[in-house]
């Protein structure tokens, strides 16, 4: 398996982090929160629709579909099992790489 890239980390945990609530408009909001970074909606959206290509991300769609979203629906996004097992690996490679560094290295 693919290891993650620092993008798909930071949506995976703003994923995690919303738990059932994680929609495009709040995951953005929340990885602006995590990050300090704005980030575009096409952005959001293309990385969104790879991880879910790549299996590390599930969507349901829900609420009211409304003239805002242009007649469509929420459309939630949740992780998989291999969404977070990506995530575990990722870390722990991160862990490692770092584990001899000391905090005041840099």
């Amino acid at each position: 398996m693919k290891k993650l890239t620092l993008n798909e980390q930071i949506f995976l945990i703003a994923i995690w982090h919303m738990g059932e609530e994680a929609y495009g408009v709040k995951i953005r909001e929340k990885i602006i929160e995590l990050t300090g970074h704005e980030m575009m909606f096409g952005t959001i959206y293309n990385t969104l629709d790879k991880l879910v290509k790549k299996g590390h991300v599930s969507t349901r769609k829900g609420g009211e579909a409304t003239e805002e979203r242009g007649g469509y629906k929420k459309v939630f996004y949740t992780l998989t099992p291999e969404g977070r097992e990506a995530l575990r690996r990722s870390r722990e490679l991160q862990n490692n790489l770092w584990a001899d560094v000391p905090s005041n290295a840099f």
